[in-house]
């Protein structure tokens, strides 16, 4: 019964997230469905993308949280839309979530839609949103064993962003090794190395990030 009733909630899902995919691809929206543990990085990442590619594209966010509004916060002070989404206790977010929220975002006018999960190195994974693409961040701080433990994340994940290279003389952590059991896991991975506090390496994601949005911008009508 378990395993039917899983199965029963992972259809629902999937059946809900090509609804999403296809709006997304109605409005020519690239949809990136942002994942790490705790603490990695992602709304810092957010702010610093916002930031370089103000001007250039309509980009909104949907935070994901257990509580709180205080990412939501941050992202709004950057002049991004943004909508929050707390899940009350839910360690990852649904592609009926996401739906319900789009309609705060007035999607019509975006070029990039940033949905940042919950922290979580597990259940986001398994969860389809209707993105064009999963990105995972991973700090240097948690070690280079995580894609011996997460296997699934970075597997899903078409981007690998490892992050707070500014530490790495702090940590006990090899970036070679970081890459060499990801890429095993998923060959296909684009991987950057980045610092948001410094902003060392921004550039090459944020050149990434706008090649994507123009691809969809390229298709035919």
């Amino acid at each position: 019964m378990k395993i039917s009733v899983v199965q029963n909630i992972l259809e629902a899902n999937q059946r809900i997230a090509e609804e999403n995919r296809q709006r997304f691809s109605a409005h020519r929206i690239l949809a990136i469905n942002l994942m790490s543990s705790p603490g990695a990085g992602k709304t810092s990442l957010l702010e610093r993308t916002i930031q370089a590619l103000k001007g250039e594209y309509q980009i909104g966010v949907v935070e994901g949280d257990i509580q709180s509004t205080y990412d939501a916060e941050r992202i709004g002070k950057t002049g991004a839309a943004v909508v929050q989404i707390n899940t009350g206790g839910a360690c990852h977010l649904d592609s009926n979530m996401v739906r319900e929220a789009l309609p705060s975002l007035e999607i019509q006018n975006l070029d990039l839609l940033f949905i940042e999960n919950v922290g979580n190195l597990v259940c986001p994974a398994e969860f389809n949103l209707g993105e064009n693409f999963k990105v995972m961040i991973l700090s240097v701080a948690e070690g280079d064993d995580k894609p011996l433990k997460y296997p699934l994340m970075f597997h899903e994940s078409r981007v690998l962003l490892i992050n707070k290279i500014d530490l790495l003389p702090f940590c006990d952590c090899s970036l070679g090794l970081i890459e060499e059991r990801a890429l095993q896991i998923n060959p296909q991975l684009k991987i950057f190395h980045l610092s948001c506090r410094t902003g060392e390496g921004l550039k090459d994601w944020v050149g990434w990030l706008r090649g994507q949005v123009q691809k969809g911008k390229d298709l035919p009508s």
